[in-house]
């Protein structure tokens, strides 16, 4: 058989495997296809990030020829959460999955689309068999979702109420197209769910509540499942936080040798990330002749964005560290001038978190702008996030990151005086026990005569954990002797955060009122 033979016999596999963050932007369109004709949207980036980072294990994608044609979403819930009426909104978290229970004794589906061009390979079928197979191998009494009834707004007149039409279908006197496939898939129906997702309006915001009972399951809690959540992460995650000199440089080389020291060190100590301060590219303005005038100094530092991201991201590499590379005012290229901080990842990637909230002296001296996108960034440590001086007094934005799965939040920050560095200070402790993760903090100490706003400098880093019985007893895993150059370590568990949230004194993440209240981010 020739060559071009065997090529044209060979088909493209079709495989269903788990979902990775890189199939992001396949799945959101994948979502917009499917609900285009409902009007009921596509998830976010955040919320696909929170559904793959809490559970990675129960995502899925169905692949056709190198093409995202399905997408599954799951996770672990308790029955006595699960079994009751609900809202796809409150049990969800908000479509993050961030009421993922690594204890649950439940699978909650959260979504199964199909391609519409896609659906003669029995798709969906594969989706919910895969989904079956996730809840025997973690030995879990079952699956439970709310399903969509988009048959429901078209033949509600005929049969007068929602529950008449569910009755009809449950006797097999009617045919629904959806609801009959789940049913001829074991599923057992509980009841009706009212307001489940009002934007549904094919289904009049109803759902059918739905249980499969896996047969296979333990009948005992001792005897379930020996897999651990997370257990493809690292239990423990060395962090170093770098209080940072500011002082005179006579050469861009002269200052990556500093930043170079403090990376070589904290590498020697095998610590997993290493994070400098706000803005602490700002002493590069010292080599200038004469003192500038703030918008000739974001120009001066223009010129430098493209070589730190270079000699971070090579310093990442070449040390075996992820670096957290404070922060450098960058101008864009729709011309706005943002404080962004650059993550460069041992892997070689880098990622870009720019400050949302600029503060009022940023502002006037800098003309700088806030950001329009916050992110949990996946590393090889789990997914992170970074939250610039100002934003760690805004709680939203340390909940967002949480929800995307964050585990640990980097806060590189400069202040002037004490009481600004309190302000930031207990604010990060607070981020820390409302969301129960870790908080690191790195900060500037010295002078920097005739750099506008960069004058003198008040620091204390610190690492900063939940105030819980499984961490530092005041809540401070490590921190520093104020205003002197230094670096601080400490090893973080992950396994305590997990433990924290799920059984922990208090369970502020797990006891959200998701039926009271919510925050929307809006997709840029």
């Amino acid at each position: 058989m020739s060559n071009t033979a065997k090529t044209k016999l060979a088909k493209p596999p079709l495989i269903v495997r788990n979902a990775r963050v890189k199939d992001i932007p396949h799945i959101r369109s994948l979502v917009s296809r499917v609900y285009q004709a409902s009007g009921m949207g596509t998830y976010s980036r955040a919320m696909l990030l929170g559904q793959i980072h809490n559970f990675p294990e129960g995502q899925f994608v169905a692949e056709y020829e190198g093409a995202i044609v399905g997408y599954c979403a799951t996770f672990l819930i308790n029955g006595d959460v699960a079994l009751q009426p609900h809202t796809w909104n409150e049990i969800t978290g908000g479509g993050y999955a961030s009421r993922h229970d690594p204890n649950g004794d439940y699978l909650y589906g959260m979504e199964v689309c199909v391609d519409p061009d896609y659906r003669g390979l029995r798709l969906g079928q594969r989706l919910y068999d895969e989904r079956k197979k996730l809840a025997r191998s973690w030995d879990v009494k079952g699956i439970v979702f709310g399903g969509r009834i988009p048959s429901l707004s078209k033949r509600l007149r005929r049969y007068g109420t929602p529950d008449a039409y569910l009755e009809e279908v449950k006797a097999n006197r009617l045919r629904d197209p959806v609801l009959t496939f789940q049913m001829r898939n074991g599923f057992e129906v509980l009841g009706m769910l009212p307001r489940y997702l009002p934007e549904d309006k094919e289904s009049e915001g109803y759902a059918v509540h739905l249980v499969w009972r896996n047969p296979n399951a333990p009948d005992e809690k001792e005897e379930q499942r020996a897999k651990s959540y997370g257990g493809r992460l690292p239990d423990t995650v060395r962090v170093a936080t770098v209080q940072y000199m500011q002082r005179r440089v006579g050469s861009f080389e002269e200052f990556t040798d500093l930043v170079r020291y403090f990376v070589d060190v904290t590498a020697d100590y095998r610590a997993d990330f290493v994070v400098f301060p706000e803005l602490f590219t700002l002493q590069l303005l010292s080599m200038e002749d004469q003192e500038l005038s703030p918008a000739e100094s974001i120009e001066a530092l223009t010129k430098y964005t493209e070589p730190l991201k270079d000699a971070l991201r090579d310093m990442a590499v070449r040390y075996n560290i992820n670096i957290i590379g404070g922060s450098h005012p960058t101008r864009m290229p729709n011309g706005r001038v943002e404080n962004v901080c650059y993550v460069c990842l041992r892997s070689g990637e880098v990622h870009e978190q720019p400050k949302i909230h600029p503060t009022p002296n940023e502002v006037y001296w800098w003309n700088i702008e806030g950001g329009q996108s916050l992110n949990a960034i996946d590393t090889d440590c789990g997914p992170i996030g970074v939250l610039i001086c100002y934003d760690a007094e805004f709680p939203e934005l340390g909940r967002h990151l949480v929800d995307q799965g964050a585990n640990i939040v980097f806060v590189p920050f400069c202040t002037d005086e004490r009481q600004s560095y309190l302000r930031v200070r207990y604010c990060a402790q607070a981020r820390a026990i409302e969301n129960q993760c870790y908080v690191v903090m790195s900060g500037n100490v010295g002078n920097l005569p005739k750099v506008h706003n960069m004058d003198i400098q008040y620091a204390q880093s610190c690492i900063l954990t939940p105030c819980d019985f499984p961490f530092a007893r005041d809540g401070i895993a490590a921190d520093t002797t104020p205003n002197v150059e230094t670096v601080a370590f400490a090893d973080l568990r992950l396994e305590a955060l997990r433990a924290a949230r799920n059984s922990g004194t208090v369970q502020n993440l797990k006891d959200r009122r998701h039926d009271l209240y919510t925050t929307v981010w809006r997709e840029r």
